[in-house]
């Protein structure tokens, strides 16, 4: 027997034109998806040692907007925070995004080696999984809170202090300021995420639809813009070296 919940009319499973956190999940998917078309599409104008830099961006918006697809349905249908969607999103884009680091400066001729990209993953899991474990109650939801900030911090401390702040330093200005761009991401954009989980969950301050529309335009940037980071850096690299090759 189905115990399903019907919907008081038809249109009360669509977006609804007052709702402007769904508009936002629908935004964001479609910004995803396009995103992902177009730097597979510059992935081909730019010189072969940053093609996969941009093929891995691409799969980072790939991955968020096919959750975001799900994520909207999700808060269309029960209005309430798809936790488990948004996690396991970022349980595959942030150490995409942790690629990007190690990629960037490879792509520059940096001698980094595999500790730098292992290093933060570790940080990543750590960050995702105590938080998650925090939110789903697995685990007292303070001390998770605690050691969730622990994995971020190790995050912040491998790119600005460890080897990968010390690889970037003395590459060309491009890829300084491509580089610097995508660690300003990992520390101002990504702190949303801990500020939702501490007012929002911990604290009760902010409701799901505040909370959600700040993650969604939060994912935008975190996700895009870190992104177009890289291919900034690729096209600005690409295009120095084929007018030294024609020079």
């Amino acid at each position: 027997m189905s115990t399903t919940k019907p919907v008081a009319s038809p249109e009360d499973a669509f977006l609804q034109p007052n709702d402007g956190v769904a508009i936002s999940f629908w935004i964001i998917s479609i910004a995803m998806i396009a995103a992902t078309a177009f730097f597979f599409a510059e992935a081909g104008t730019v010189k072969s040692h940053w093609k996969t830099t941009l093929h891995v961006g691409a799969l980072v918006t790939l991955v968020a907007g096919v959750h975001y697809m799900y994520m909207r349905e999700y808060w269309v249908q029960v209005h309430k925070s798809p936790i488990v969607y948004r996690y396991v999103d970022w349980s595959i884009t942030v150490p995409l995004q942790m690629i990007e680091f190690n990629l960037i400066l490879k792509a520059a001729g940096k001698n980094v080696g595999s500790g730098m990209f292992w290093r933060l993953l570790a940080g990543t899991v750590a960050m995702l999984l105590f938080g998650y474990l925090g939110e789903i109650g697995a685990m007292p939801a303070w001390p998770a809170f605690g050691l969730g900030l622990a994995g971020w911090a190790f995050i912040l401390f491998e790119i600005f202090a460890g080897e990968a702040g010390g690889s970037a330093a003395d590459c060309s200005p491009a890829i300084s300021a491509s580089f610097n761009n995508m660690r300003l991401i990992v520390t101002v954009g990504w702190s949303i995420y801990p500020l939702g989980y501490l007012f929002g969950y911990l604290l009760g301050a902010v409701d799901d639809s505040s909370l959600n529309a700040i993650y969604n335009v939060a994912d935008f940037v975190n996700k895009i813009a870190f992104v177009l980071s890289c291919w900034s850096c690729a096209k600005a690299d690409s295009e120095i070296k084929g007018e030294a090759l024609l020079g």
